[in-house]
């Protein structure tokens, strides 16, 4: 009787992940010594993450000492190895970097994900559970790409985190404390094709 190969995961040094990645077109997270493809996103969750680039861009002019990134921004978490690309996130003072590579940010103060069907239950679970390692996050928002939903979990003084805001309509919205900024769910989703509430904006 022939036995079943058991495929044994190939593992990787910081290092080894940081020289593959910075020469790669596609990129690709890593946690303890694995890298893991990240996939595309669909039009619906490109469309949401650049409404809210740009409601965070407008509110941030005002706020020199804070700066946003997008996507293409590569964070790490020492505590716990993790290297990702939040969809966006939120600096306020210098930016500190990775020792190892000094274009990867470590500090963040807040972090917004745009939740897929593929990355969702991710994004909620086990990646915020890694999130609240970072010493300077403040805040960690959600904002879901098939419905009108978005959730916004504060840091408390004990170390917690709680949910503090939530939307479900196009008539509401959300605040992120961190920066003061206060976003419309309108127009967090304006141009979003195939997104469902279950509370729409009424129509006069």
């Amino acid at each position: 009787m022939t036995g079943l190969a058991i495929r044994i995961p190939t593992m990787y040094s910081e290092e080894e992940y940081l020289r593959l990645e910075n020469d790669a077109f596609e990129k690709s997270e890593f946690f303890q010594g694995q890298i893991i493809k990240m996939s595309g996103a669909a039009p619906d969750h490109n469309r949401v993450k650049e409404n809210v680039s740009i409601e965070v861009g407008i509110v941030l002019k005002k706020n020199k000492s804070c700066r946003s990134s997008s996507s293409d921004q590569r964070i790490h978490i020492p505590a716990n190895s993790l290297y990702t690309y939040p969809d966006i996130i939120i600096v306020c003072g210098p930016n500190k970097f990775s020792t190892l590579d000094r274009i990867t940010i470590t500090n963040p103060s807040v972090i917004i994900e745009i939740l897929s069907p593929s990355t969702a239950e991710y994004d909620r679970g086990q990646k915020f559970k890694l999130y609240r390692d970072i010493e300077t996050l403040q805040e960690y928002v959600t904002i879901d790409s098939r419905k009108t939903e978005a959730q916004v979990y504060p840091r408390m003084p004990d170390d917690q985190w709680i949910l503090a805001d939530d939307a479900f309509s196009l008539t509401d919205s959300i605040t992120i404390q961190t920066i003061g900024a206060t976003l419309l769910m309108a127009e967090l989703y304006d141009g979003a094709e195939n997104v469902s509430s279950l509370f729409p904006a009424s129509k006069e």
